[in-house]
């Protein structure tokens, strides 16, 4: 699985880094960038809450 964030729709809230600051990272001026190109099996669960808690939907996972 991949990870495809929209940097347009991200508002820095910054509930992705604070749940996986391994695989997101949020800069200074509210943008999130995924450090990861493939998710473990390991971590998808983790990677889909935070997908999920996004509160501007600017996360989506695919295969």
């Amino acid at each position: 699985m991949k990870i495809a964030a929209d940097r347009t729709r991200c508002e820095g809230h910054g509930m992705c880094e604070a749940l996986l600051p391994d695989i997101f990272r949020v800069d200074d001026e509210g943008n999130v960038t995924v450090l990861t190109d493939q998710v473990a099996d390991a971590d998808l669960d983790d990677v889909r809450l935070a997908v999920d808690s996004c509160p501007v939907a600017a996360l989506r996972l695919f295969d």
